[in-house]
């Protein structure tokens, strides 16, 4: 866009109503660059050169359905997305969560645009357009977490004033309306903050997009189930508060004086409710019929559930091992081929019996015949199989896992992944899990991750039966013996997508076997952990 166009753009003025549906109704949607380029010129000229005060209000709800979906097309592009993000990705990001804040400070400018009154219709439009200020500032903290990035400082700030002038003004629960929620059903000031506030006691930088989105839906639609109380006097403060001025969410007292500022959760009622609903879905009731959703199995729903119900109903959940600090570097390599290398201690070959070279293996072993241990794997040749190690400063751990620290640098990681790690103390690789991940507000990134029980051996594995290739290679896969004394049966590390129920593999561990497989003990994106019988 050369500087004249800009310039006449930027002095545009979106004077009536008419004028304003116009442009609003000539937003490319099938193109989500150009229209999230020309909304954000139709909330720059609002914030520029504002309307009357019911007309802003009225151009702002006419953007709010076509707002929401350009920014969901653009979403797609970090959701679900490994860390660090590209630069399209990350580009994305910027533009949606600075998008929602536009929208956020359009309402309240609106706000202060009101005249004076006390009149029934003023409250209304002050709740609509407080609810709207909560709403599009918790999209922005939505998108933080489902791009899994630190808050930055002042947005849950933000948002707590929003909801204290509400309350200030009481109109904290004045039912206003929706035009987002597919029911119709109204919504108000104080659900639309509890809802990102059980959002938050979700765990969401531990949460996959999908159940991302299952618990986002659930939160909104229960919200109005729980209230927002100031403490009642001479009773203790509960184990969980907000603090208004405080810049996050539910937080520990910590003993601190009782302030006009704090706010107790009562989630009595959404106890019941998820109660109930775990009951149902034993009972085999369909999760679309008890308003869980249709795009849910009965499984994913339960399993959902029975994680929310503690951190819901304000229940602490305390930890199984203890964390403490710790000190050191720990060497992570991701990928079955570098972590089969890795735990292995050689780089992969066909056993015997399934033994076969393609064009590059021919090449490699003619050009290295000559030496001494033709099995060593060059620091090239790593590189160019993908067995390079990335270094992480292990920050504390716990018995079955460790919190660990990383610049940008290095490979990208994804939650749920699985990786070959060996430990600051220690000198062999074990197995472990992606459990959360988070980019920190400096551009680092923290990771949470659990070890997999037993020491893993890299074998090698293929399927076998009516719908496998038989003349198909051995592909890498790991073992993870049983251990009793914590319960644990022996599990297969196989390629996501390999399982099936009672499908043959045949193993190479010392020599060929033979297993059925039983059922899934575990996943991630790249990985299914199942267990087996050998025959």
């Amino acid at each position: 866009m050369n500087a004249a166009v800009a310039e006449a753009r930027a002095g545009m003025r979106i004077a009536d109503l008419q004028s304003g549906f116009e442009l609003l109704s000539r937003l490319p949607l099938a193109n989500s660059e150009r229209a999230e380029c020309e909304i954000n010129h139709f909330l720059d000229s609002l914030l520029q050169s504002p309307p009357a005060a019911d007309v802003y209000l009225q151009l702002l709800e006419q953007t709010r359905i076509s707002l929401c979906f350009i920014e969901e097309e653009l979403a797609r592009r970090y959701t679900n997305k490994a860390l660090p993000l590209g630069r399209s990705e990350e580009e994305a990001f910027r533009q949606v969560v600075g998008t929602w804040l536009k929208a956020a400070r359009a309402y309240a400018h609106c706000a202060q645009l009101q005249g004076p009154g006390d009149s029934a219709a003023q409250a209304e439009r002050l709740a609509l357009i407080l609810h709207r200020c909560i709403y599009y500032t918790g999209m922005a903290i939505t998108e933080h977490f489902r791009a899994r990035r630190q808050l930055p400082a002042g947005l849950w700030l933000n948002l707590h004033g929003y909801y204290a002038s509400a309350e200030e003004w009481g109109i904290a629960t004045l039912p206003v309306a929706d035009s987002l929620d597919c029911h119709g059903r109204s919504t108000h000031c104080m659900a639309a903050t509890v809802a990102l506030l059980l959002l938050e006691l979700a765990g969401p930088y531990s949460l996959s997009a999908v159940d991302l989105g299952l618990v986002r839906r659930w939160a909104n639609s229960w919200a109005p189930l729980v209230s927002l109380q100031p403490p009642v006097a001479g009773e203790p403060l509960p184990a969980l508060v907000v603090d208004l001025m405080h810049d996050g969410g539910l937080r520990d007292p910590v003993g601190g004086p009782v302030t006009d500022h704090l706010r107790r959760l009562d989630s009595s009622r959404l106890a019941m409710q998820i109660s109930a609903a775990r009951t149902q879905l034993q009972q085999r009731i369909a999760p679309a019929q008890l308003g869980l959703g249709e795009d849910c199995s009965t499984g994913q729903c339960q399993r959902l559930l029975n994680r929310l119900y503690r951190p819901w109903c304000l229940m602490r959940s305390g930890r199984r091992f203890r964390r403490h600090d710790a000190a050191g570097t720990a060497k992570v390599c991701t990928g079955f081929v570098g972590m089969h290398f890795h735990i292995s201690g050689s780089e992969f070959s066909q056993p015997e019996s399934g033994n076969a070279y393609s064009r590059q293996d021919f090449d490699s072993l003619f050009a290295f015949r000559h030496m001494l241990d033709p099995t060593q794997v060059l620091e090239v040749r790593q590189s160019q199989l993908g067995l390079h190690l990335d270094n992480w400063t292990v920050v504390d751990q716990c018995a079955n896992g460790f919190r660990m620290l990383r610049s940008l640098a290095g490979t990208r990681i994804e939650g749920g992944q699985l990786l070959a790690l060996c430990p600051h103390d220690g000198h062999s690789y074990l197995l472990a899990q992606v459990i959360w991940l988070m980019q920190e507000s400096d551009d680092s990134l923290t990771v949470g991750v659990a070890a997999l029980p037993g020491r893993p051996r890299a074998i090698a594995a293929r399927m076998l039966g009516i719908d496998a290739d038989a003349s198909a290679l051995f592909s890498r896969a790991f073992l993870l013996p049983a251990l009793p004394a914590m319960g644990s049966e022996p599990t297969l590390i196989i390629p996501r997508g390999w399982y099936r129920p009672q499908r043959v593999l045949e193993v190479y561990d010392e020599g060929l076997t033979r297993v059925r497989l039983q059922h899934v003990t575990g996943d991630g994106p790249d990985f299914e952990r199942v267990s087996f019988v050998a025959f």
